[in-house]
């Protein structure tokens, strides 16, 4: 039942004095690197009795808590770029039938800079050319569809890995600016690696995409479930195929120079529930142990 159906249904059973709806069920901590935009936040909820389910909802996006014993779970939340610093409410329903839980804590976004850049690049690299169009739409529709799906079930296994050895060598959110024009934040991470350098899954997960996209190049996309997502882009060859279960540290292509780049390294995107976040957090906060204490989490 989606959230908001579920929050009606509260407020619809306090309205009754013989409505069985508890609120002081509870208690919620969280884990992370930072509470800012790109940021992972993985809470931890312990409940007083079994629910049968859990829904939790974070800036108006739905986030799939899993189970980890009768009386304990954990949910990845996702900031986007786009979230304005600030409280923002996180709510929490569960359900014991015939009594319902929900409780609310409060998450305090901080501001974070990001970087803009100035690159000055041959024009094709900024404006493709107008034979392409109809490709760039259809194969961003496609995405677009990944992003929004939902695998119920969880594959992956923390903690989250690298997919390959080198430094970062791109910011994520920076902001850049060819030529004079603007462009969207960068959305994941790029790595300094050189051309045939294997890139390995991060994790557990299903193949969903591997083929070579107009922007991307060689593109493999990787359901973790849950919403989680991994896309890495530039490949100069891919190993899998879609439909391919893939386990921490299998190959899924090499490093090449594809797509619309100027030169070999690898490029990995995570989307959490459609949310952009940095790789590189979720890495940071899947090792993360579960007493770690987030400064931004208020009762």
């Amino acid at each position: 039942m989606p959230i908001v159906a579920v929050l009606l249904l509260w407020s619809l059973l306090l309205a009754q004095p013989a409505a069985r709806v508890q609120s002081q069920a509870f208690d919620v901590r969280g884990a992370a690197r930072g509470v800012q935009p790109g940021e992972v936040v993985r809470l931890t909820i312990d409940t007083a009795t079994r629910f049968e389910t859990l829904a939790v909802e974070a800036f108006g996006v739905e986030f799939q808590p899993y189970r980890v014993s009768d009386t304990r779970w954990q949910v990845l939340i996702g900031i986007d770029l786009d979230v304005a610093p600030g409280r923002h409410v996180v709510s929490f329903v569960g359900t014991h039938p015939p009594e319902t839980f929900l409780t609310t804590r409060t998450l305090i976004v901080e501001p974070k800079e990001f970087r803009t850049r100035r690159l000055t690049v041959e024009p094709q690299y900024v404006e493709p050319p107008p034979d392409v169009a109809d490709r760039i739409v259809r194969e961003a529709e496609r995405l677009n569809a990944i992003w929004a799906s939902r695998t119920p079930e969880r594959l992956w296994v923390e903690p989250f890995v690298r997919p390959v050895p080198d430094p970062p060598n791109s910011a994520f959110g920076s902001r850049s600016i060819y030529n004079n024009v603007p462009r969207s934040p960068h959305g994941g991470t790029d790595f300094l690696s050189p051309t045939g350098r294997p890139v390995r899954s991060p994790n557990h997960g299903r193949v969903v995409l591997a083929e070579d996209l107009y922007f991307t190049g060689g593109t493999v996309v990787v359901d973790h479930g849950l919403g989680l997502v991994s896309l890495f882009a530039h490949l100069s060859a891919i190993s899998v195929r879609p439909g391919t279960v893939v386990a921490p540290g299998d190959e899924l292509g090499r490093v090449g120079a594809t797509g619309r780049v100027t030169g070999p390294h690898l490029h990995w995107t995570v989307r959490l529930n459609g949310t952009r976040v940095d790789p590189l957090s979720l890495v940071e906060v899947s090792t993360m142990p579960d007493t770690a204490a987030t400064p931004g989490l208020l009762p």
